[in-house]
Protein backbone atom coordinates (compact mmCIF):
# COMPACT_ATOMS: atom_id res chain seq x y z
CA UNK A 1 0.00 0.00 0.00
CA UNK A 2 2.57 2.58 1.09
CA UNK A 3 4.49 1.66 -2.43
CA UNK A 4 1.67 2.20 -4.50
CA UNK A 5 0.77 5.48 -2.52
CA UNK A 6 4.39 6.63 -3.49
CA UNK A 7 3.88 5.80 -7.24
CA UNK A 8 1.01 7.01 -7.39
CA UNK A 9 1.61 10.49 -6.11
CA UNK A 10 5.16 10.38 -8.37
CA UNK A 11 3.06 10.25 -11.30
CA UNK A 12 0.99 13.31 -9.98
CA UNK A 13 4.29 15.17 -9.67
CA UNK A 14 5.29 13.75 -13.32
CA UNK A 15 1.95 14.96 -14.77
CA UNK A 16 2.13 18.14 -13.08
CA UNK A 17 5.69 19.17 -14.26
CA UNK A 18 4.73 18.12 -17.59
CA UNK A 19 1.91 20.63 -17.64
CA UNK A 20 3.69 23.15 -15.99
CA UNK A 21 7.40 23.08 -16.77
CA UNK A 22 7.69 20.64 -20.27
CA UNK A 23 11.55 21.78 -20.78
CA UNK A 24 12.21 20.18 -17.27
CA UNK A 25 9.80 17.49 -17.50
CA UNK A 26 11.92 16.11 -20.62
CA UNK A 27 14.78 16.77 -19.35
CA UNK A 28 14.08 14.87 -15.49
CA UNK A 29 12.80 12.19 -17.87
CA UNK A 30 15.78 11.56 -19.85
CA UNK A 31 17.92 11.83 -16.72
CA UNK A 32 15.52 8.90 -14.81
CA UNK A 33 15.48 6.85 -18.06
CA UNK A 34 11.86 6.99 -17.84
CA UNK A 35 9.86 6.36 -21.26
CA UNK A 36 6.51 8.20 -21.66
Amino acid sequence: RGLLGMVSKRRKLLQYLSINSPGNYTKLIKKLGLKK
